[in-house]
């Protein structure tokens, strides 16, 4: 059990949770649902991170005070729109807390998320509940009751991210708008994210993949929708963001505290916060010449921004209102990870459903995918045996004409999906298509789950096995001997193309070493390897 956290393991949980926080910006950016974002939430919240991150690596002292002093200013320094200002606020009180400690328990750390909490609610003029602040409020609340029954930092920080999912999805009821678009609050989503970072650098997850209880559809490629009744008009038309620094030397606090004073004066969603080394603020108005004015009163001004929301507003309205026409062919496809999802998107598929293996997607899935392909036909490409039935019914829930191309395969789609010919018919591509899926060799490594025999195979549980879509082919205790000896059970002499597609619990490097044997091995075939980024199988292996 942990029971403090010294500067090294500090500086380490500030990267963690910077790391886990980019790989999910993009779901957090999903959710935002303001009419004019001005920024993404997630990425916003990423880009505060990572300026934190930058100037914590240029501290050479582990030690917690200097650590504190890094991550505090970095955060300032790099925050972008309101939810990067209240994330770099939060880590300001968190930061003045934790700098007076040599190392951190959970009394001081739950001390640090209250004044943390206290900070960012005094930054913001008009504080809302159901955003960020709630949730992070709450989480110091709780954490200052579980301090005093854990005293050691893994329950600790679980039981704290289980009160902040709770506070979390209720956040649609504190904010109309939220339960309109039935999202949760996507400031709330990414601070929690941070913590989750915090938590698996603690256990010793390096595993960045999460999953959020309020997925509760099949998650697509770039699946945002807007919904053009919620978008009003802007009152105030200008975001604008400066920092101040160099102030000059009549410059004192209380003049910090009148600019914030002009400012709420002429505008709203105002955050102006800092001290006479370095101010930031934030300010939605129809005057940002006077926003200016009044800052170059206290010091110079630097990283200026300044965006037109009505511009913003009236581009949202026309993606959402314009008539996209309908080509006569589209496509969908299963991908069963981020990296085959991203050759499919190469490949000029339309929608990629995540799934495969373990997580196969409904019929209604599929369906909800095809609806948001502005085609009259639209080819299926399931990729996985078990999913071929659910696509057939697909066809049952949706007016437009879906054609299942019954790949059983991640090679197999690719094939298909790489003969489609956009100047042919419908049934010409159709024929061709199941003629390239029969073109390809299949194979997967993965392992076994329980002892069995089969395919007069004597299996041990946890041993590697290769087979193809219908026989286990290859057994044996390495992954890559295994895959040589898959890959050597399903040569032919007409196989020219072999392709390694490596999965989520492969090294990249591992993957180029098995291909350098494949290519001894087999000097007249060219090998190819790509990140396929998929759960259970370790390779999905394609001869052709």
């Amino acid at each position: 059990m942990q029971k403090t956290i010294n500067g090294a393991t500090f500086r380490k949980m500030i990267i963690a949770g910077a790391s886990l926080l980019e790989q999910n910006k993009d779901y957090i950016d999903s959710l935002n649902v303001f009419p004019v974002p001005d920024g993404d939430t997630g990425t916003n919240m990423f880009l505060t991170m990572k300026s934190a991150v930058t100037e914590v690596n240029k501290c050479v002292s582990n030690d917690i005070s200097s650590l504190s002093d890094a991550f505090s200013k970095g955060a300032l320094r790099g925050a972008r729109g309101n939810s990067g200002v209240i994330t770099s606020q939060i880590f300001k009180g968190f930061c003045n807390v934790c700098s007076n400690y040599k190392e951190i328990t959970t009394k001081t750390f739950a001390k640090a998320m209250q004044e943390g909490a206290n900070i960012a609610y005094k930054a913001v003029t008009k504080p809302k509940e159901g955003t960020i602040l709630t949730v992070i409020r709450v989480m110091a609340e709780n954490a200052v009751a579980l301090a005093k029954k854990h005293s050691d930092f893994e329950t600790f920080l679980q039981k704290i991210l289980e009160t902040g999912e709770e506070i979390l999805k209720q956040t649609p009821e504190m904010l109309p708008v939220l339960k309109k678009a039935g999202v949760v609050d996507s400031g709330g989503r990414g601070i929690l994210v941070i913590f989750t970072g915090f938590y698996k650098l603690i256990i010793g997850d390096e595993n960045l993949e999460i999953t959020f209880d309020d997925e509760v559809k099949a998650e697509t490629v770039e699946d945002v929708v807007v919904d053009v009744n919620n978008l009003g008009e802007i009152e105030f038309g200008y975001c604008t963001e400066y920092m101040i620094v160099y102030m000059n030397k009549k410059t004192t606090e209380a003049d910090i505290d009148k600019l914030r004073e002009k400012l709420m004066a002429i505008g709203d969603s105002v955050i102006c916060v800092g001290n006479l080394s370095m101010v930031k603020v934030h300010i939605h108005t129809n005057e940002p010449n006077k926003a200016l004015g009044y800052a170059l009163e206290l010091g110079e001004l630097t990283n200026l921004k300044i965006e037109n929301m009505r511009e913003q507003n009236r581009e949202l309205k026309r993606k959402a209102t314009e008539v996209v026409e309908e080509k006569e062919m589209g496509m969908v496809a299963i991908a069963p990870g981020k990296g085959i999802a991203e050759i499919f998107k190469e490949l000029t598929v339309d929608e990629i459903i995540f799934g495969g293996q373990t997580m196969n997607p409904s019929a209604d899935d599929i369906a909800e995918a095809a609806k948001k392909v502005s085609a009259k036909n639209i080819f299926v490409f399931p990729n996985n045996k078990n999913i071929v039935l659910a696509a057939e019914q697909a066809n049952n829930l949706i007016d437009k004409n879906l054609i299942i191309i019954p790949t059983t395969s991640v090679p197999e789609g690719i094939a298909s999906v790489i003969s489609f010919n956009p100047d042919v018919s419908v049934e010409e591509n159709r024929s061709i298509m199941n003629e390239s899926m029969q073109s390809v060799r299949s194979g997967m490594v993965t392992y076994a789950v329980r002892d069995t025999q089969i395919d007069d195979f004597e299996l041990r549980k946890g041993e590697i096995i290769g087979l193809d879509n219908k026989t286990i082919l290859a057994k044996g205790n390495d992954i890559s001997q295994t895959t040589i000896d898959l890959v050597e059970k399903m040569m032919t002499d007409n196989v020219m193309n072999i392709t390694l597609f490596y999965g989520e619990d492969v090294k990249e490097e591992d993957a180029q070493s098995l291909s350098e044997k494949l290519i001894e091995k087999y000097p007249d075939c060219e090998v190819t390897v790509a990140c396929g980024g998929q759960p259970v199988y370790y390779y999905i292996v394609s001869l052709e």
